[in-house]
């Protein structure tokens, strides 16, 4: 096997001219393809390229005819490594004497500690300021590759990973009359991946990572505090299924700089009906005993969902929507959009319905109190029943349905209620209540848990 442990004599390829393409995951891996305008002649060849921070271990040609035989890898920049390539070799030391200034010259025996021998004497300390010959500098982190191709080419074309930047999804929700109007950006913040009109492609998706392995060398540092928005005005990116995923192509070249953040439109906005849902959460606990609570009646609140109405075969209700960040506006009395819900959803098939939770009901108010409670043995069992009651006041001008909603696990059920009891699993029990404009209505339920 050919060593690639020195740097002198192979192909230098930087400044990079280079055609480059990116596919960017959710979660900070970035897959590079990029052409480097190195030549390739038939055979091994070895080349020197500065492609910036990377993981070793994942570069792969792009080329079928092209076998990566051997690579070594240099990310240390900083001088404490540039000393450590000087080891053996004598260099130059500016030395300041007054207002004058001289070099001397000395001999790196060693860097820890470090040992310079200058006239045939050792110091440990330097004898001035070092003055590195270029060769030994490495102004970005620098690939060491040894190739082997099946036949002469211009270029060379590489893939591997690296970090440095990362996308989410944003969508924002004008709710209408019965109809709400949504859109959709792919936000793309960079940390340090600096990249000039490169072709950029997202992937959405749970696309498995192993944690076990190095990451990527050469100085991946934290997000700067603030970012700068970039919008790029372009149409909308054009979708595709890849294996389990979803990929997103940005049309034309995008340039990504640290610290800024580029935007594009996911899809043309649509339209989509939608529905509000009151909801009371329930008091019994998932498992476990039943508990017993106080005679006092307690407050709890009257929570709000949206949900966004996706048939198929229309053209909202064929998009696989990523997952992301939904903001949620209504207009008021002076056509000024106002946010009213903030929420998230995962990533969502064609066809499926976006149910967003967005706060709670100001104008509506619900009361819970345990009214009875009791237990008995039944052979290794305990049987327990409990009876609720659940008061609801509206200051609406409008009628309202209001969803009360029982969630255990294990053996239990509904002995009785005021109102129909709607099995909706094994685990869930709804109740819905009428609630009139300006009024009140009572929920009474009794429930029997086995533990």
């Amino acid at each position: 096997m050919q060593r690639l442990l020195f740097l002198a004599g192979l192909a230098w390829a930087g400044p990079l001219v280079a055609q480059t393409g990116l596919t960017i995951y959710s979660d900070g891996r970035v897959l590079v393809r990029r052409t480097v305008p190195a030549p390739v002649p038939a055979g091994l060849s070895n080349h020197r390229l500065a492609l910036g921070p990377l993981e070793p271990g994942s570069v792969f040609p792009l080329d079928s005819g092209v076998t990566v035989t051997g690579a070594g890898y240099d990310a240390a920049v900083d001088e404490a490594n540039t000393l450590r390539r000087a080891v053996g070799q004598t260099i130059r030391f500016l030395v300041v004497r007054g207002s004058a200034t001289d070099t001397v010259t000395a001999t790196v025996l060693g860097v820890n500690p470090e040992r310079y021998r200058i006239d045939g004497r050792v110091l440990f300390q330097r004898p001035g300021v070092p003055i590195y010959p270029p060769e030994l500098v490495l102004a970005e982190p620098t690939l060491s590759l040894a190739v082997r191709s099946a036949a002469a080419r211009p270029a060379l074309r590489l893939g591997y990973f690296t970090q440095g930047a990362a996308w989410r999804a944003e969508y924002a929700v004008v709710l209408g009359r019965g109809t709400a109007r949504v859109s959709g950006l792919a936000a793309i913040p960079s940390t340090t991946l600096r990249e000039g009109d490169a072709e950029v492609q997202l992937l959405a998706g749970s696309v498995g990572r192993d944690f076990s392995g190095r990451g990527v060398e050469g100085g991946i540092g934290p997000a700067p505090m603030a970012m700068r928005e970039m919008a790029l005005a372009q149409a909308p990116a054009e979708e595709q299924q890849v294996g389990e995923a979803h990929l997103y192509t940005i049309p034309g070249r995008v340039s990504l700089e640290p610290g800024a953040t580029a935007t594009v439109a996911l899809f043309e906005p649509a339209a989509a009906p939608w529905e509000r849902t009151y909801v009371v959460r329930g008091q019994l606990n998932y498992y476990g005993p039943l508990q017993q609570h106080g005679s006092e009646p307690g407050q709890t609140p009257v929570n709000v969902s949206y949900a966004l109405k996706r048939t198929a075969r229309t053209p909202f209700g064929d998009l696989p929507l990523p997952g992301g960040t939904w903001r949620l506006y209504q207009a008021d009395d002076g056509g000024r959009l106002q946010l009213i819900g903030e929420s998230s959803a995962g990533h969502t098939a064609p066809g499926t319905d976006i149910r967003l939770s967005a706060g709670s009901a100001f104008d509506l108010t619900a009361v819970r109190v345990q009214l009875t409670y009791s237990t008995r043995r039944d052979s290794l069992r305990t049987v327990a029943t409990a009876d609720y009651r659940v008061a609801l006041t509206s200051a609406k001008d409008s009628a309202v349905t209001v969803e009360v909603l029982e969630e255990r696990g294990g053996e239990w059920s509904v002995l009785s209620s005021s109102v129909p009891a709607e099995r909706l699993s094994s685990t869930r029990t709804r109740f819905r209540v009428r609630l009139p404009a300006r009024g009140e209505a009572v929920l009474t339920y009794r429930v029997r848990v086995v533990w």
